[in-house]
């Protein structure tokens, strides 16, 4: 059984990226499937991201020192076969909140290249109000997934609007059924 772990970076709790990632999830489930997802915005962090400090380098772990609730979810990472990055398109970015994250992912990587997400797979869930920006945003999931040596696949999702409207769009639901299908989950690993 594969584990899914997807990071919700929406500070919404029932907007669209949520709605996406239910439908996402429902159908990795039906497809045997283990589904964690974690809430960005409702993590405790006590640094406002990576601090470059460094010390993960200076150890055999691949860990942060940091001892909070990013430090769990990155723990969570290198169980997980597959990780999905959601997020709505905030001024030409990801959100704040799943950029915390992100900016930590530097201690699953030792500077000779190796860490435990080489071989897992990386999607990227991206929702957005109209469709400028996205393809910007994909670029940069697509370079960490290449640095990692991770498989990569996305899902864009423009015109998603206001909170609720994504219900609204024509095909949606079958289009994150093919992104879960595009995953491969009985190839990895």
């Amino acid at each position: 059984m594969k584990k899914i772990l997807i990071l919700n970076g929406s500070p919404k709790k029932n907007g669209n990226t949520s709605k996406l990632i239910s439908w996402f999830s429902e159908e990795a489930r039906s497809r045997g499937a283990r589904v964690k997802v974690v809430r960005a915005a409702s993590l405790v962090s006590k640094t406002n991201g990576c601090i470059s400090c460094r010390a993960c380098q200076k150890n055999d772990k691949y860990e942060c020192v940091i001892n909070d609730d990013i430090k769990g979810v990155l723990k969570e990472m290198k169980k997980a076969d597959v990780i999905v990055f959601a997020t709505p398109l905030y001024f030409y970015g990801p959100s704040a909140q799943l950029k915390l994250v992100i900016d930590r992912m530097f201690s699953l990587y030792k500077l000779d290249g190796t860490s435990p997400m080489n071989g897992k797979a990386m999607g990227l869930i991206l929702s957005a109000y109209e469709d400028i920006g996205l393809k910007a945003v994909e670029e940069s999931f697509k370079l960490i997934a290449d640095y990692s040596q991770m498989s990569f696949s996305s899902l864009l999702v423009p015109d998603a609007r206001e909170s609720g409207e994504v219900e609204a769009i024509k095909g949606i639901r079958g289009r994150v059924k093919k992104f879960v299908q595009g995953l491969k989950l009985k190839d990895l690993k």
